[in-house]
């Protein structure tokens, strides 16, 4: 009996077992990422980049051609790519630091020039990496490093709704969505979409994942598993937010 793990075949199986703290999901967003590029058969094309933080983990996860980028700027590395080489499916991977903090200029610009890019950011509600501090997605009341009492909206503003922002404000033929490792075929086929409407030549494409970080959050499974499904989706609504299809035509 073939006792292996079943990785995608994108995947590089020499950098596995991955470098992620027990319970991270960032080894499951990456997973169903690596389906769909099975799936789609794009792997010969792929350019995958990543940002710094823990995202910056996945820089030797597929056998595609890889780059890895600093502080937020994953998003103007593969825009400079993408449009010296447009027949490349460029995919830039970070979490909700590099994605809506340090970086959210260059989100922003890429997402009103309606870049022909894949984007795929994972929320886990802190900066993993360094400690579990405040990030843009830390929930109200919610405690970390930096606000051991809970985070005060009075003082420092709501938590960021990233997808909500970048569907309103890129043009026709974006494809915006929010899923949650709770759901891995939900996510999939929201990622597998993104990634199809940049083959197609449609327009930004983004993808949020609400995700777990047990370390920083001190939680066990069972806690850890409680706050994705229900304490983040009562803020961050998952579902589609922006297709195609769903494009305001003008008048």
């Amino acid at each position: 009996m073939d006792m292996s793990p079943n990785m995608p075949k994108s995947w590089k199986v020499s950098s596995k077992p991955h470098k992620f703290c027990p319970g991270c999901g960032h080894g499951m967003v990456l997973k169903v990422l690596g389906q769909c590029i099975d799936e789609l058969n794009i792997q010969q094309d792929v350019i995958f980049g990543c940002d710094i933080g823990c995202s910056l983990l996945s820089w030797d996860f597929f056998n595609t051609d890889s780059i890895q980028t600093h502080h937020g700027r994953t998003n103007p590395v593969l825009t400079g790519i993408k449009r010296v080489r447009p027949d490349k499916i460029c995919i830039a991977y970070m979490g909700d630091g590099g994605g809506y903090a340090i970086g959210s200029q260059h989100l922003v610009n890429a997402a009103v020039r309606n870049e022909k890019l894949t984007v795929i950011v994972v929320n886990n509600c802190n900066y993993g990496m360094t400690g579990g501090q405040m990030s843009p997605t830390t929930l109200p009341n919610m405690k970390t490093e930096t606000c051991p009492f809970g985070r005060n909206v009075e003082i420092t503003g709501n938590p960021t709704q990233g997808p909500e922002m970048v569907a309103a404000i890129t043009g026709e033929g974006a494809y915006v969505a929010r899923g949650t490792v709770a759901n891995l075929r939900q996510l999939k086929k929201m990622i597998k979409s993104a990634l199809e409407n940049q083959i197609n030549g449609n327009g930004f494409s983004f993808v949020e994942a609400l995700s777990g970080c047990p370390t920083n959050w001190r939680t066990n499974a069972s806690d850890t598993w409680d706050f994705i499904e229900n304490k983040m989706t009562e803020y961050f609504k998952v579902g589609e937010i922006k297709t195609p299809q769903k494009a305001e035509v003008k008048q």
